[in-house]
């Protein structure tokens, strides 16, 4: 039989299990660790997908100089 927890239950073991690992300083950090950035990431990812290797390979040249 699966033993189903409740929320509850999850966050007081996953807050638990935090503190254990990072200590109380870094269980309050580690949410901080996550940004929901900012732009049109389908959008970004559409002109990153249309460039060619060569035309990658020429940008990384660019800025390798």
């Amino acid at each position: 039989m699966v033993n189903h927890k409740t929320l509850n239950e999850i966050k007081k073991e996953g807050t638990y299990a935090l503190v254990k690992a990072l200590e109380p300083i870094g269980m309050v950090r580690f949410p901080q660790s996550f940004d929901i950035g900012s732009g049109d990431y389908t959008k970004e990812r559409r002109e990153w997908l249309d460039e060619s290797v060569e035309d990658i390979m020429r940008k990384i040249r660019k800025v390798d100089k």
